[in-house]
């Protein structure tokens, strides 16, 4: 891994606009000094749109690679806006794919990529993010899906690769009595600490391990007082407190941040009077960027 400092932060997400067009479900570039109070870059507009697949972009997530040479960048297959059911069809017949871009740079990207990770029985495949697992030496990535309609859950599926085009067979990751979806994995000090959402409760489960492929223990979090809440990012902000971003969905109020001082005891706070945007985030993902890159981005996209 890199030992580039980090300096800045780029959120990449979906928006919502008022009225909804196309255009709210592509891929918009965000970034801040702080953590907090955020640009949003090329006037205000997609960076990448999606024209193969479902033609839409939701929930996008980015990570640099394990060298630090490149990023790669996921996302749903999915335009709700374009189905007419909207809802209705994508989570029984949505797309098997992800979407998959790379870059060297953050501003030039590949063209869009489509790959089928989801077993043929699934529904969508929602919400896909990926983290580099050093015990094997690959990606492990992640969704949400729901097989079995009528009857079965949502649960987190995974996929593992090297390389972004060829993918293992998806298997099961976290299976619960209740549908499980929107799921963000961060390390720190060798503790993984993962965050998902209950469908049922609406609110964030938190829970953690000393390995991805390990057992889970579920962390006694003030998160699960949180309802109406999805999209789970959490990062570490400038000044060494961990801040957990939340998609406010149920009132339809995009991100609000929820800091700590300790991952490990799962307290979180909610600090949204601090948290400024110029335009509504909904699902995306935060990465941590150099100042250079930084500097990159404002100038490719100003």
């Amino acid at each position: 891994m890199s030992n580039t400092k980090k300096e800045a932060f780029l959120f990449v997400h979906f928006t919502d606009t008022h009225p909804n067009t196309p255009m709210s479900e592509q891929i918009y570039f965000s970034v801040s000094l702080d953590g907090l109070t955020w640009k949003t870059l090329n006037n205000k507009k997609p960076v990448i749109i999606s024209e193969i697949g479902e033609k839409g972009i939701r929930d996008p997530f980015i990570i640099r690679s394990h060298d630090g040479k490149k990023f790669y960048m996921i996302g749903t297959d999915l335009n709700v806006f374009l189905r007419p059911d909207h809802w209705g069809s994508a989570t029984k017949n949505g797309s098997h794919d992800i979407l998959i871009w790379e870059s060297d740079d953050l501003v030039n990207w590949s063209e869009t990529r489509a790959v089928t990770v989801s077993r043929e029985d699934a529904g969508c495949t929602w919400a896909p993010e990926v983290i580099y697992d050093k015990e094997q030496d690959n990606y492990m990535v992640f969704w949400a899906s729901r097989v079995d309609y009528g009857k079965g859950h949502h649960k987190i599926f995974q996929s593992r690769t090297t390389d972004f085009k060829t993918f293992t067979p998806a298997e099961v990751y976290i299976e619960r009595d209740c549908d499980v979806i929107d799921t963000d994995i961060v390390e720190h000090n060798g503790v993984y600490y993962r965050f998902s959402k209950d469908e049922t409760s609406k609110c964030i489960l938190m829970a953690k391990s000393t390995s991805l492929s390990g057992k889970f223990e579920i962390v006694d979090s003030s998160l699960k007082d949180v309802h109406g809440v999805e999209g789970p990012q959490c990062c570490q902000l400038p000044d060494g407190r961990w801040c957990l971003f939340l998609d406010q969905y149920g009132k339809n109020l995009g991100y609000a941040p929820f800091v700590t001082d300790d991952l490990d005891k799962g307290q979180f706070t909610k600090i949204d009077a601090d948290f400024h945007t110029e335009i509504q985030f909904r699902h995306g993902g935060v990465l941590t960027i150099t100042m250079e890159e930084y500097d990159r981005l404002m100038k490719a996209f100003s």
